[in-house]
């Protein structure tokens, strides 16, 4: 998958890819989400492509993203930029919606951390993100931007979105805990286990 461009990807039911330019970044995206867990990522953010790979590998998803910014500047565009794009690429991978799960919830332990996400295909973009930091670093990743990402997706995404660290001395696992917890939301509340919108209003 790597090898190919994404132009060249053929597109399955619940994929998308999306291209985004912009003067302080370039990011492109390409997801399937009844992928195998493959993700390739590179944004120039080492611990932040390990946060993406996380996402794709728990989430089931086939994940690539290429992204270059203004790193001499801040990480902070690149960081929300992508988070725009692959919530973008989520929602249009989704579709209609018709037979998802739509909600769920878990809590992710990492070694003495804790973590609990919950998330609804609602539509309704929302996010509620109360993830102690810990770590004012974490190699070259700020760990405050990790709230950036996530709130750029929720909106992108159209999802309501609430995260929480419960316990967590480490920012890294903190930090991993969260993203962990997050794909196996997205993984549940989007498998197909019926054949009706699960919604009495008739749209999501």
């Amino acid at each position: 998958m790597a090898e190919r461009s994404m132009a060249e990807r053929s597109m399955a039911e619940r994929s998308a890819a999306w291209k985004r330019e912009t003067k302080e970044t370039v990011v492109e995206v390409s997801l399937d989400l009844d992928g195998s867990g493959v993700a390739d990522v590179t944004t120039g953010i080492p611990f932040f492509d390990h946060m993406l790979q996380q996402l794709g590998r728990h989430a089931g998803f086939d994940l690539v993203v290429r992204a270059e910014g203004d790193l001499e500047i801040d990480t902070h565009h690149t960081i929300e930029d992508v988070g725009i794009v692959v919530g973008t690429v989520f929602g249009r991978a989704l579709g209609d919606k018709v037979g998802v799960r739509r909600f769920a919830s878990i809590e992710v332990p990492l070694d003495e951390a804790l973590v609990a996400v919950s998330l609804d295909l609602s539509g309704r973009p929302y996010l509620h993100y109360d993830v102690d930091p810990v770590s004012e670093w974490i190699g070259t990743f700020d760990p405050q931007l990790a709230e950036e990402f996530w709130r750029a997706f929720a909106i992108a995404a159209a999802v309501t979105l609430h995260m929480r660290s419960i316990t967590g001395r480490n920012g890294h696992h903190v930090i991993e805990a969260s993203f962990k917890a997050a794909a196996r939301c997205l993984r549940d509340a989007t498998r197909i286990d019926g054949e009706l919108l699960p919604s009495t209003k008739g749209t999501l």
